[in-house]
């Protein structure tokens, strides 16, 4: 409650949050806010902003992490990592 321009309305959420991602770590469980339901809900707003951008619907492979038959908005999935990062599927 003390911390510089904090928003004291999105302070008690946050705290809960923490806890409760201690909790989980603790007894071994998922948190409320689960990181792989975070990326499924993440991954679908970008996707839908890729169709906007590029113009066109798109139908993305989950399983080969493609955009089927369209190698452009494939690529626009993956950005360049900062350096020396470098993505794990990289060569």
């Amino acid at each position: 409650m003390t911390e510089k321009d904090i928003e004291l309305n999105a302070a008690p959420a946050t705290r809960r949050h923490m806890l409760d991602f201690l909790a989980a770590i603790e007894k071994r469980s998922r948190p409320v806010a689960d990181i792989e339901q975070g990326h499924i809900c993440t991954a679908r707003c970008i996707r839908a902003n890729l169709a906007m951008e590029i113009g066109r619907p798109i139908a993305y492979d989950p399983k080969k992490r493609v955009v089927a038959d369209d190698r452009e908005a494939t690529k626009r999935l993956r950005r360049e990592y900062r350096k020396p990062w470098k993505h794990p599927g990289a060569a």
